[in-house]
C-alpha cells in the first residue's frame, strides 16, 4: 500500500502540480487568443510577444523596486510590479490596433491580411524586446521560493517521496481562477460584455442595436492585453524568462484555443489543460514510478518515456494537427479556424 502512495505522490509532484500551473498559464494566453478571434475575427500571432513584452515591463519594474528595497515578501516583487505591465500592454495593444488593425478593419479586407500583419507586428515585438532586455535567461523571483518543500512533505507523512509545491504555481492557480471568474462575470453580467457578445455573435445585427464596434474593440484589446501581461509574468516567475521561449510558447497557446473552440472562451481554459497535461504525461519518464508498482523481477530498465522533453512542443503541434482534422470546430464547437 505505501508503494502505490509513493507512486502517486512521485506522479503528482512530477507531473499533476507542474501541469495545473502551467494549464492556468496557458489558459491565461489563451483566453486572449481567443477574445481576439471571436470578437476582432483574426488569427493574433503576436500575442505570444504581447505576454513577452508584459513581463520584460514588468521585470523592469521589479528590478526598480528590489533597488529601493521595496517588496510584500514572502510573495515575489513582481506582483506589484505587474500593474505597471498590465499598463503597458494594454497602451501597445491599444496602439498596434490604431497603426496596424484598424486600416485593415475599416476596409473589411480578408482574416488572413490580418494574420500577416499581425505576424509582422510580432516580428517587430520581438526585437524590441531582445533589445531591450536581452536575449538570456532572467529570473526575477525572490520571496518564499515554496509554499511547502519535499523535505517538510516526507518528515510530516513518513514517506518515500516528497510533494512540493512552488510559490508560483500557487500564484498561478490563484491569479488565473480569479481573473477568469472576473471575466466570465464581466462578459456574462455587464452590458459591455453583453455587446462584445453580441459584436462576436452578428456583427450586423449588434451595429444595427445601437453597439459601437471602436468601443467593443477598444475594450476587448484592455482584456486582451492585461490578460497577456499576466500570462507573461506568472510563465516568467515559475519558470523564468526568455523572450525566445514566448514565441514558442504561441504554439500550445493555439492548440489550447483551437482544440476548446476558437471564440469560445470556456473551450480556450478546457484545451489549455488538455495541452497542460498532454505535455506533462508524455515526456515524464516513467521507470521510478512502475518501479513502486511492479515487482521487483519485472522493473524497468529504461526510462520507460513516450517522448523526449526536447519534443515538448512537438506534442501541442499533434495535438493542434488532429483537432483541425478531426473536429475543427474544437470541443465545444467555436468558430471553425
Amino acid at each position: 500500500m505505501e508503494s502505490l502512495v509513493n507512486a502517486v505522490v512521485l506522479l503528482l509532484n512530477f507531473t499533476v502540480v507542474p501541469a495545473v500551473a502551467y494549464g492556468c498559464q496557458i489558459a491565461l494566453g489563451a483566453l486572449g487568443v481567443t477574445l481576439v478571434y471571436g470578437i476582432l475575427r483574426f488569427s493574433n500571432f503576436a500575442h505570444g510577444e504581447l505576454m513577452a513584452f508584459g513581463a520584460m515591463v514588468t521585470i523592469l519594474v521589479t528590478w526598480l523596486l528590489q533597488s529601493w528595497n521595496i517588496g510584500i515578501s514572502p510573495l515575489p516583487t513582481a506582483l506589484l510590479a505587474l500593474p505597471a505591465g498590465m499598463l503597458a500592454t494594454v497602451g501597445l495593444c491599444l496602439v498596434a490596433d490604431r497603426w496596424v488593425y484598424r486600416f485593415y478593419r475599416l476596409k473589411r479586407t480578408p482574416p488572413v491580411i490580418f494574420l500577416v500583419a499581425s505576424v509582422g507586428v510580432m516580428f517587430v515585438l520581438h526585437g524590441i524586446i531582445r533589445f531591450v532586455i536581452g536575449p538570456a535567461d532572467r529570473v526575477f523571483t525572490d520571496g518564499a521560493r515554496f509554499v511547502f518543500t519535499a523535505r517538510q512533505f516526507k518528515l510530516h507523512t513518513g514517506l518515500a517521496e516528497g510533494l512540493a509545491v512552488k510559490t508560483t504555481q500557487t500564484l498561478s492557480v490563484v491569479v488565473a481562477v480569479v481573473l477568469v471568474a472576473a471575466l466570465f462575470w464581466f462578459l456574462e453580467r455587464t452590458r459591455t460584455g453583453k455587446s462584445m457578445r453580441a459584436y462576436s455573435d452578428n456583427e450586423d445585427l449588434a451595429l444595427l442595436s445601437g453597439v459601437n464596434p471602436e468601443r467593443v474593440v477598444a475594450v476587448t484589446w484592455l482584456i486582451v492585453g492585461a490578460l497577456a501581461a499576466v500570462a507573461g509574468t506568472l510563465y516568467g516567475l515559475d519558470k523564468s524568462f526568455k523572450p525566445f521561449t514566448y514565441l514558442h510558447l504561441l504554439l500550445p497557446i493555439f492548440a489550447a484555443a483551437i482544440v476548446g473552440g476558437l471564440g469560445n472562451p470556456l473551450g480556450a481554459i478546457a484545451g489549455a489543460f488538455v495541452v497542460a497535461f498532454s505535455e506533462a504525461l508524455l515526456t515524464y519518464p516513467y521507470k521510478k514510478f512502475l518501479g513502486y508498482l511492479a515487482p521487483e523481477a519485472w522493473q524497468p530498465e529504461g526510462l520507460m518515456q513516450f517522448l523526449s522533453t526536447d519534443y515538448k512542443f512537438a506534442v501541442s503541434f499533434f495535438i493542434l494537427v488532429a483537432v483541425l482534422l478531426v473536429r475543427p470546430t474544437g470541443l465545444f464547437r467555436g468558430k471553425s479556424p
